[in-house]
C-alpha cells in the first residue's frame, strides 16, 4: 500500500512534475527555433538540424513501451530522480556539444529520457488525489507540455539569440537539476504497483485499443496541418511573415485556455471532454480549407485547432486512467507512442501532399483523419456511455485528507 499523501504535498509534487513536462517539451522543441544559429555554428545543413526535432520523435515511439516495461519495479522516487538526472546531462552534453554528432547523441539521451518520463510521470503525480478529481490534476498537469510551445520555445529561443544556442540548452540543464532534487525530495517512495493510480479505475482492453488508434488518428490529423502552417498561412491566407508569430502565439495560448477549460469538465463528463475538442479540431480544420482564404476567419480557425488538440490530449490522458487494461504505466507509454506516432504519420503526410498538391489541401486531409478519430471514438463510447463515465464520478469529494482510501479502493472494488 502507497504511503499517505498530504494534500499540500501532493499539490507539490503536481507543480514540479508540471514543470518537468514543461523543460521536456521546451527541449524537444527548441532546435526548431534555433536551427539558424546551430547549423552554422556546427557546420550542418537546417534540414539536418531539422532532424534533431523528427529523429527525437521516433524515438520516443520506440522506446516508450520497452522502457516503461524495463521499469516497472523501480519506485517511482528514483526512477523520475534519475530521469531529470539524464535530462540535465544530456542538456549539458549538448551545450557543450564540439560536432553535429555529439549533440545528436544528447538528444537521443533527452529522449530517451522523456520516453520514460512521459510513462510513468501520470500516475505518479495523479496517484496521490481522490479519484473523483483526478480528470482536473490530469489538466493541470498537461498545462506545463501546453506552455511550453507559448513560453519555453520563444523565451529559448531568444535567450539562444542574445547569448548563443548553447546558453539555452546549459539553462535547461540547470532547470534539470532542480527539478530532480525536487522529485526525490517530494516524491514518496513505494512500489509502483502500490501506487493509488497503477491500474485503471474501469479496465477495458477493447476499448483501451480503440483509444489508442484514435489517438493516433486524430493526432496525425491535427499534425497534418500544423507542421506545415506557415506555408498555409502565407500562401493561402495571404498572412505577412511579421504575422507568423502573433498567428502562432494566439494558437498556443488558445490551447492553453482549452487545457484550463478541460480541467473543468473531465471529471464529470469524461466521454464529452474528449469527443467535444475532436469535433471543434474537425470543424477547425474543415473551416481551414473551405475559409481559408480569409484572414479573419483564418485566426478563429487557428485558435480552434490550437484549442481542440490541447484539450483533446488531456482527456485522452484522463481516459487511458480510465480504461488501462493492466498497469497505467504501461498504458501511458502506449499513448505517448500513439502520440508521437501520429505526429510522425502526420508531418509525413503533409510533407507528402504539399509539394503536389499545395497547402491547402492539408487542412481537408487532417480534418478527415480528426473525422475518423472522432467516429470511432463516438460509435465506442454510446452503447455504454453511463459506464464509461461512472469512475470518475462514483466517489464524491467530502473529506480532502482521505487519500488512503482513495488509492487503494478503485483498484480493489473493481
Amino acid at each position: 500500500m502507497a504511503p499517505q499523501v498530504s494534500p499540500r504535498r501532493a499539490r507539490a509534487v503536481l507543480v514540479t512534475l508540471s514543470l518537468a513536462a514543461f523543460a521536456f517539451i521546451t527541449t524537444e522543441l527548441l532546435p526548431v527555433g534555433l536551427l539558424t544559429h546551430i547549423a552554422p555554428d556546427l557546420g550542418r545543413s537546417r534540414s539536418q538540424v531539422g532532424l534533431l526535432v523528427s529523429g527525437y520523435a521516433v524515438v520516443v515511439v520506440l522506446a516508450s513501451v520497452p522502457l516503461a516495461r524495463l521499469t516497472q519495479r523501480i519506485p517511482r522516487r528514483h526512477l523520475l530522480g534519475a530521469t531529470m538526472l539524464l535530462f540535465a546531462a544530456a542538456n549539458a552534453a549538448a551545450a557543450l556539444a564540439p560536432t553535429y554528432a555529439v549533440l545528436a547523441a544528447s538528444r537521443l539521451a533527452t529522449a530517451l529520457a522523456q520516453a520514460l518520463f512521459w510513462s510513468v510521470a501520470t500516475a505518479a503525480v495523479i496517484g496521490p488525489f481522490p479519484v473523483a478529481v483526478r480528470g482536473r490534476v490530469v489538466a493541470l498537469f498537461a498545462t506545463g507540455a501546453t506552455l511550453a510551445p507559448v513560453l519555453g520555445v520563444p523565451l529559448g529561443t531568444w535567450l539562444g539569440q542574445q547569448a548563443g544556442w548553447r546558453a539555452a540548452f546549459a539553462v535547461l540543464a540547470g532547470v534539470g537539476l532542480v527539478i530532480a532534487a525536487a522529485v526525490v525530495v517530494l516524491l514518496p517512495s513505494y512500489p509502483p504497483a502500490a501506487g493509488g493510480a497503477a491500474r485503471g479505475t474501469a479496465p477495458d482492453g477493447r476499448r483501451f485499443a480503440v483509444l489508442l488508434i484514435a489517438t493516433a488518428l486524430g493526432i496525425g490529423g491535427f499534425m497534418t496541418l500544423q507542421t506545415y502552417i506557415t506555408p498555409f498561412l502565407l500562401d493561402i491566407s495571404g498572412f505577412a511573415d511579421a504575422a507568423l508569430a502573433p498567428l502562432l502565439f494566439a494558437s498556443g495560448a488558445a490551447g492553453v485556455l482549452g487545457t484550463l477549460a478541460a480541467a473543468r469538465t473531465l471529471d464529470t463528463r469524461p466521454i464529452g471532454s474528449l469527443l467535444t475538442p475532436l469535433s471543434i479540431g474537425t470543424a477547425a480544420l474543415f473551416g481551414m480549407y473551405a475559409l481559408g482564404t480569409l484572414r479573419h476567419g483564418t485566426v478563429a480557425f487557428l485558435a480552434g485547432i490550437g484549442l481542440a488538440y490541447a484539450a483533446f490530449g488531456s482527456a485522452v490522458q484522463n481516459r487511458m486512467l480510465q480504461l488501462a487494461p493492466g498497469s497505467t504505466d504501461i498504458a501511458s507509454a502506449g499513448v505517448s507512442t500513439a502520440f508521437n506516432a501520429g505526429i510522425a504519420g502526420g508531418s509525413l503526410l503533409g510533407g507528402a501532399l504539399l509539394p503536389t498538391s499545395g497547402a491547402r489541401p492539408l487542412a481537408l486531409a487532417g480534418g478527415l483523419l480528426t473525422l475518423v478519430a472522432l467516429i470511432l471514438l463516438a460509435v465506442d463510447t454510446r452503447p455504454r456511455h453511463a459506464g464509461g463515465s461512472a469512475p470518475s464520478t462514483a466517489r464524491p469529494v467530502s473529506q480532502p485528507r482521505s487519500h488512503a482510501a482513495d488509492r487503494t479502493c478503485p483498484d480493489q472494488a473493481r
